[in-house]
C-alpha cells in the first residue's frame, strides 16, 4: 500500500523543468538580470547593484512558472571564460544572450561571440532571444541600431524562435515580457528539446 501511495504522490507532484542559458560579454548585465527575474518572479529583494561581482563560472537561479521550473543558469562572459558556454549548450532548453547596448566600442565583439554560439551545431533548434539591456542608460543605442547589426546572425537562425527585445535590468524594465517569451517557446520546443521531469 506505502509502495503504490509513494508511487501515486510522485506522479501527481512531478512537473517539468527547463534549463536556460544567460550569457554575453562581460558587463553587460547578465547577473543583475538573474537578480532582476528572481526578484520579479520569487517577489524578494536581489542583490544591489553594488554588490554584484563579475561572475566567474556560474550563477544559478530558479523559478516556477505555470507548474513548471525554469532554471536559468548565467554564465561568466570574460574572454577566457567564454569557452565554457558549449558545456551548457546540450542540455538547455533556451540561450539569453544579453548585449550591453550602452556600449557600441564591443558591438562588433558581440556579434562575433553570438556568431560562435549560433554556429554551434548542438543549439540547433533552441530558441535564442537577445536582450538589449541597459537601454534606461542616455547612451544606449536604440532597438532598431541593434536589430540591423545583428541581422545578418538572424538570417542563419532560419526558422528558430528568435527575438530582440530592449531591457533594464537595473530598473526590471521589459524583463517579465522576456522571461513570458522564453516561457512560451521552451514549451512549444518540447518535441525538439523534452523538458526534465523533477518531482516537487
Amino acid at each position: 500500500m506505502y509502495t503504490f501511495l509513494s508511487g501515486l504522490y510522485k506522479h501527481l507532484t512531478r512537473r517539468e523543468a527547463y534549463y536556460i542559458v544567460i550569457i554575453g560579454l562581460d558587463n553587460a548585465g547578465k547577473t543583475t538580470l538573474l537578480e532582476r527575474i528572481k526578484s520579479i518572479f520569487l517577489g524578494v529583494p536581489g542583490l544591489p547593484p553594488e554588490r554584484i561581482a563579475p561572475t566567474v563560472g556560474l550563477n544559478i537561479g530558479r523559478i516556477d512558472i505555470g507548474g513548471a521550473r525554469i532554471n536559468f543558469q548565467d554564465l561568466g562572459g570574460q574572454t577566457d571564460l567564454q569557452s565554457i558556454w558549449e558545456r551548457y549548450y546540450r542540455e538547455c532548453h533556451a540561450i539569453v544572450f544579453v548585449v550591453d547596448s550602452s556600449d557600441p566600442e564591443r558591438i562588433e565583439e558581440c556579434k562575433n561571440a553570438l556568431e560562435k554560439v549560433i554556429m554551434d551545431d548542438t543549439v540547433e533548434g533552441v530558441p535564442v532571444l537577445m536582450l538589449a539591456n541597459k537601454q534606461d542608460m542616455p547612451t544606449a543605442l536604440r532597438l532598431e541600431q541593434i536589430k540591423e547589426i545583428f541581422n545578418q546572425i538572424a538570417e542563419r537562425l532560419g526558422a528558430r524562435d528568435s527575438r530582440v527585445l530592449p531591457i533594464s535590468a537595473l530598473e526590471g524594465t521589459g524583463v517579465k515580457e522576456a522571461v513570458d517569451w522564453l516561457f512560451l517557446r521552451v514549451q512549444r520546443n518540447k518535441a525538439n528539446r523534452p523538458p526534465i521531469i523533477i518531482s516537487q
